[in-house]
């Protein structure tokens, strides 16, 4: 019997998986310029975050919206995040780049 065609939350799942990494705040700068750094809290898992976004799942983004889980990084954090070069996770989903700080 064949194998099943994976479904698209799987595939993104997969994709955000492979592309999460660790990076400096410094190397953000031009996101951050271009309004496209998106902050995580830590307690959501990034990777889950991204496949909602890729999967449009408005009704899930305006919960976490409304429960200050994400939000555009502001200009206090970006600069406290630049005084001491800060490492966050980041994954890229097209525009964004969701970032979160964990411990």
């Amino acid at each position: 019997m064949a194998d099943l065609p994976e479904d698209r939350e799987t595939l993104l799942r997969k994709e955000y998986l492979s592309q999460t990494a660790r990076i400096n705040w410094h190397d953000l700068q031009t996101y951050y310029a271009h309004g496209n750094v998106i902050s995580v809290a830590a307690e959501l898992d990034l990777v889950e975050v991204a496949v909602q976004l890729g999967l449009d799942n408005t009704r899930q983004f305006q919960q976490w919206i409304a429960d200050h889980r994400i939000a555009p990084v502001q200009d206090e954090q970006a600069l406290a995040w630049y005084e001491i070069n800060q490492e966050l996770w980041a994954v890229v989903a097209p525009p964004w780049v969701l970032v979160q700080q964990k411990s």
